[in-house]
């Protein structure tokens, strides 16, 4: 009996084993968004529904790049017709943000609704990008200002926020620069402001910018806010110039995230639970991969799903059920290897093996502990569903810092 016993322990423990195995790499399902016809594509916000915007190329050799938004698992597109565009955000309204060609008024923000797309116009210059917007419809970003100082224009690039069709300067930290990223419910936003200590991550809220500080260098950038007000972003460390970490401001305190094991790191969204997604160099710095941040630690979220056709390089925001948007390099079946948006999913339930159906089935409590232990209550947040409404995104052609990836505006 003794024996039968130890050999019936044996099995439940290779078992157990086999469905942890499953659970460490598959915890996500992928879905790749496809492009509107053109090479790549990039997933930038979601919102609570799944909804998802960003960019990708199309077939027009001229103005090739359009905003998308991607519902129902069908990627549309936003326009306008002839020119270019790009979506940074999304709410849980459907409404986008970002920023787009206007004939006649040349690069300007814009908020999409009910299939138009509205202009949001200038603080005072002639360019302004669209890149946060919360459930209320307000919009975060940054536009441009010629003031003349005597007879000397000077320019300024200032955050603002747009609510109930007026755009409102936001002013900076003391510079001239300044610029909103990520904009929550309450009406707070983050972005980063020049200061006269270097640029600074901030934290606007109820009429004034609060400097966040850096985790010990002179840059810092903000990028995602929750309902919580809890921010996450960048900022350089004091150990090199060129080392960056992602942060969580939260509590009055900037806490250092760390890496995937390379000298940098940058965080970009976060939700209502506190969970912050971003991309960080791997080892050796020979690759970026995308990031989450839960339970006080990072996991390379390549780690957690099983199609090898992907690497997932960056995860740009993720929703209060736990799904997460971003982009990476998908390998196509014809061996084309392009930039394509990913939607990943976490999994509901783990196979289970039709001939231990009911051993399964009493070590599904284990399974479902050990995932939790990994993600802080996955299951549970499945059930949620709260608003959040993030945002955010940046690109190199529209944003120049010191020597970072490219990411946002």
């Amino acid at each position: 009996m003794i024996k039968r016993i130890a050999q019936a322990i044996m099995v439940m423990t290779a078992l157990l084993f086999s469905a942890t195995s499953v659970l460490a790499t598959d915890l996500y399902s992928v879905t790749g968004l496809g492009t509107l016809g053109g090479p790549y594509s990039e997933g930038f916000g979601i919102n609570n529904s799944g909804q998802i915007t960003g960019t990708s190329y199309t077939r027009n050799a001229y103005f090739p790049y359009h905003a998308f938004l991607y519902s129902g698992g069908s990627m549309q597109d936003l326009g306008p017709p002839g020119w270019y565009s790009e979506g940074y955000d999304i709410n849980d309204s459907g409404q986008v943000t970002g920023v787009s060609h206007f004939v006649g008024n040349g690069d300007h923000a814009f908020l999409y609704s009910g299939g138009s797309m509205q202009d949001l116009g200038t603080i005072a210059g002639t360019y302004s990008v669209g890149l946060g917007i919360n459930n209320s419809g307000q919009v975060t970003g940054y536009s441009n200002s010629n003031i003349y100082v005597g007879r000397e224009a000077v320019f300024f690039m200032h955050a603002f926020l747009y609510s109930d069709g007026s755009m409102q300067d936001l002013g900076t930290l003391g510079g001239t620069f300044s610029a909103g990223y990520d904009i929550n419910d309450s009406g707070q936003v983050t972005g980063h402001s020049y200061t006269k200590d270097g640029d600074h991550a901030f934290l606007y809220s109820d009429g004034s910018m609060r400097d966040l500080g850096t985790l010990g260098g002179t840059y810092s950038v903000g990028l995602g806010i929750n309902n919580s007000g809890q921010v996450t972003g960048y900022s350089y460390t004091s150990n090199a110039y060129f080392a960056y970490h992602a942060f969580l401001y939260s509590g009055g305190s900037m806490k250092d995230l760390g890496t995937l094991g390379g000298t940098s790191s940058e965080g970009i969204g976060i939700n209502d639970s506190g969970q912050v997604t971003g991309y960080s160099e791997t080892s050796g710095d020979t690759a970026t991969h995308a990031f989450l941040y839960d339970d006080d630690s990072m996991v390379d979220l390549n780690s957690l799903i099983s199609d090898p056709s992907w690497v997932l390089t960056s995860a740009t925001d993720i929703n209060d059920v736990g799904q997460i948007v971003g982009y990476g390099d998908h390998t196509l079946s014809s061996g084309v290897v392009r930039q394509e948006a990913f939607l990943l999913t976490p999994v509901a339930a783990v196979p289970e093996p039709s001939a231990f159906f009911l051993l399964a089935a009493g070590l599904g409590g284990l399974a479902l502990i050990r995932r939790k232990a990994v993600f802080r209550g996955q299951y549970t947040k499945l059930k949620k569903g709260s608003s959040n409404g993030r945002p955010f995104v940046r690109t190199s052609r529209y944003f120049s810092a010191p020597p970072v990836p490219p990411r946002y505006p």
